[in-house]
């Protein structure tokens, strides 16, 4: 009986119609007002624009004449309506919060990618380079070669002064009469 049921034509559907339809609202636009909406509470324009209004409200409600007035001294309606506010602001601010999270998420996963793609990549030149130097240490360098010239040519300026002196002493040899 673990398995799955298929559905039947002759058989009815096992759903249950609901009295009372959800409200259907697209997410990411939901997602969207909320962030411009945490946005704008963290501002100082929203703190200025709050203040002025519990400024007014508290004003209006000291020093209006009394049958104009609304909200008498302990302002019971002003904490009503800054609760009704904050319970709606504490769930929208979490909610961008956690759309800002699954972004931050993303884009971390996307730069440790990079990172590792650079890591490989480095590794490559640092093997390729390594490589070369070898090679580079069995072939023969522009100093290498123009020390090894000296030498040769400070060897043949030295046979050369040889054969000189000897070809010297050899016309000494045959100039000079023999005893």
């Amino acid at each position: 009986m673990s398995e799955a049921r298929r559905e039947r034509l002759d058989t009815p559907r096992d759903e249950r119609r609901q009295l009372v339809r959800r409200p259907s609202y697209n997410a990411d636009t939901f997602g969207v007002f909320a962030e411009q909406f945490a946005r704008f509470m963290g501002t100082a324009t929203f703190l200025i624009y709050m203040t002025l209004f519990v400024v007014g409200w508290i004003c209006w409600n000291l020093f209006a004449p009394r049958d104009l007035r609304f909200d008498d001294y302990p302002f019971i309606f002003l904490t009503l309506m800054l609760s009704l506010q904050a319970s709606y602001a504490a769930p929208l601010i979490l909610l961008a919060q956690n759309r800002q999270e699954a972004r931050d998420r993303v884009v971390a996963e996307q730069d440790r990618q990079a990172d590792a793609r650079a890591h490989a990549d480095m590794e490559f030149l640092a093997r390729e380079v390594a490589s070369l130097r070898m090679a580079v240490g069995e072939v023969a360098t522009r100093d290498f070669l123009r020390s090894e010239l000296r030498s040769l040519l400070s060897d043949l300026d030295e046979r050369a002064e040889e054969r000189a002196q000897s070809h010297e002493d050899g016309a000494d040899e045959v100039a000079a009469p023999p005893p």
